[in-house]
């Protein structure tokens, strides 16, 4: 079994690898900076994302999709806090698959997660501009997207300090409105003279189970985050402690969050079919609940909820390129860290301007591009559990039968579950990411001739 200890990683060369740069990340993540970096990361305001769009595709039941949702989350979050136990290390979905399966299987694994990790900024930027430039007509949506981006990047180049003040104010702020909403909901509610049915948001008329679980597959996507706290292995005192602790921290405080919110903006406004728009649904809602000055508020709070879910995941899939980059599995360039904040210079750059793309790119090929690879993520995590502990580290008896393999393996039939429910764009997309990511591979190998390189990491 893994055996816990607080020392620094040191890195011993692979007899088959070349020299590569590489350091040691500064320890400067507390648990608290773990979970405000993932709440960040998720946006505890995300529920208003796809709001108009869940509550249609399910009919008027965007509680009860995600119930199920956050289930799933929970499951594959306790599979996460298993592997950092095993492997505390950045790279997240990479470095686990990687060690559990293999060079090659741990190269594809990390190719597709960066489709979930490298367009997620994408969906925060595309969501500053589409609200900046509605506000501010007289303004470009492309000068807050690139500004957004400039701004972002620098505070991921001066370090994870940097971030985790800011993001202490920005999640605060959300907290704040989603307890105002709540409020506002429940004194609208009570003003009202006609009956009202408290479970009406999980079960009425028109209720589809194929329905709610393609509904559950899109809203994934609010969850993304909790994963994002595991490349932060490195930065973290304590890792194998702390991270799992932060993991099912985030997921539980987010769903919970969303559940909430959802319950209270179904109750108030349970005529989903009327939405103008389904994209700007959540702007009826909050007219509703609060006039315009509460719509006004919301567009403040959720344009900062944006950015500070921008900052994160760039610092995140930064750290994967670092990860990939070190192990030589991406040029050894993005393994290197620069600075005296020790920060991977190289791989936040690369990400800076692959999020230009959100000048041309839209709202839904984002958004389908993103589920298939955190599903594909969430799937190959719950699967590394069983094989490490039950298949290589040998372990018995029913305890370890259920931690190890009745718990994640519930989580894989889940989240596979919620994959095969997503639309067939989003595979199309996914399937031709994974070509090419492929292709790479054969690159990398020399047609499988040779292994990928790595980095044997020993504590």
């Amino acid at each position: 079994m893994h055996t816990t200890t607080n020392t620094a990683p040191s890195l011993t060369e692979h007899p088959s690898s070349q020299p590569a740069p590489s350091g040691r990340f500064r320890k400067s993540m507390g648990l608290t900076a773990l979970v405000l970096f993932g709440l960040a990361y998720m946006v505890p305001l995300a529920v208003f994302t796809t709001y108009g769009l869940v509550t249609q595709m399910t009919k008027g039941h965007l509680p009860t999709a995600y119930m199920l949702t956050l289930a799933a989350m929970l499951l594959t979050a306790y599979s996460y806090g298993r592997m950092v136990q095993a492997h505390p290390y950045s790279g997240s979905v990479y470095t686990y698959t990687r060690k559990a399966f293999g060079s090659h299987f741990g190269f594809m694994a990390g190719w597709t997660l960066l489709l979930d990790y490298i367009f997620l900024p994408l969906l925060s930027y595309l969501l500053i501009g589409i609200y900046m430039s509605e506000y501010f007509p007289s303004i470009d949506a492309w000068v807050w997207v690139a500004g957004s981006i400039a701004l972002v990047t620098f505070l991921n180049l001066i370090g994870i300090e940097s971030i985790t003040r800011v993001n202490w104010i920005l999640v605060i702020v959300q907290l704040v409105f989603i307890v105002v909403f709540v409020a506002l909901s429940i004194h609208n509610l009570a003003a009202q003279t006609a009956p009202l049915s408290l479970l009406a948001p999980f079960h009425h008329e028109g209720f589809s189970v194929p329905l709610v679980m393609t509904g559950a597959a899109v809203l994934c996507l609010s969850f993304l985050g909790f994963d994002a706290v595991s490349t932060m292995a490195e930065e973290t005192a304590n890792p194998t402690s702390r991270i799992p602790q932060a993991i099912m921290a985030v997921s539980l405080i987010g769903g919970l969050l969303f559940l909430v919110v959802s319950y209270c903006a179904q109750m108030v406004f349970p005529e989903w079919s009327t939405f103008a728009d389904p994209d700007s649904a959540s702007v009826d809602v909050m007219r509703r609940v609060g006039g315009q000055l509460l719509v006004t508020a919301f567009t403040a709070t959720y344009v900062a909820g944006c950015f500070a879910s921008a900052m994160v995941s760039q610092a995140s899939v930064s750290r994967v390129l670092f990860a990939m980059g070190r192990d030589g599995a991406l040029p050894r360039v993005f393994g290197q860290l620069v600075t005296n904040k020790r920060v991977p210079a190289t791989a936040i750059m690369l990400v800076s301007v692959l999020s230009l793309i959100a000048l041309v790119i839209s709202l839904d090929t984002v958004a389908n591009m993103i589920s298939f690879g955190a599903l594909f993520a969430f799937s190959a995590v719950n699967l590394a559990v069983v094989k490490h502990y039950l298949v290589d580290q040998k372990l018995r008896g029913a305890r370890n039968w259920l931690m190890y393999g009745g718990i994640p393996g519930l989580g894989f039939l889940s989240t596979l579950w919620l994959w095969s429910s997503l639309s067939s764009m989003s595979f199309t997309i996914g399937l031709c990411w994974m070509g090419v990511g492929f292709i790479c591979l054969l690159g990398v190998t020399r047609g499988f001739r040779v292994p990928v390189g790595e980095l044997q990491m020993a504590e």
